[in-house]
């Protein structure tokens, strides 16, 4: 097996998002591996074009998104676990690949629920873009 030195855990709030961020502390704490947490901002309309009512949504969006980061963080330090946090704003399957690769991560732990958040780019003919845009495992934390 591998060493996972440096762990990506994407975090979205979610019940799957929860139980695959206490599974990514606990392989951090067991492996002793520097700790990244990812939190996503996806806006469909970025590629629409800017509008006054898209600006304030960004906003709101992007407010959302940090109190996100910042809740995982936190649960995360309540499990004894020192992470670094990023928000990165885009789709997850080119984003997370994006940070995965620029922090050169071992693993990359993510919580999925069909129909779910990151649902939309694990069905259909996506379902190999992060597979196949990252040279890192990928562990899932399957909902029901």
């Amino acid at each position: 097996m591998a060493p996972f030195d440096r762990i990506l855990l994407c975090y979205d709030s979610t019940p799957e998002g929860r139980r695959a961020l206490r599974c990514g502390a606990a392989l951090a704490l067991q492996l002793g591996a520097e700790t990244h947490l990812l939190s996503m901002l996806d806006l469909p309309f970025w590629s629409s074009g800017f509008d006054v009512l898209s600006n304030i949504q960004t906003d709101v969006d992007q407010q959302a998104a940090q109190e996100i980061l910042e809740e995982g963080l936190d649960k995360l330090r309540a499990l004894g676990v020192t992470a670094t946090g990023h928000l990165s704003v885009g789709s997850a399957v080119d984003e997370i690949p994006k940070v995965a690769n620029a922090l050169s991560v071992d693993l990359i732990v993510i919580g999925h629920r069909p129909g779910g958040s990151f649902a939309r780019w694990l069905t259909g003919e996506n379902h190999a873009l992060l597979l196949n845009r990252v040279s890192c495992g990928v562990l899932f934390e399957v909902g029901k």
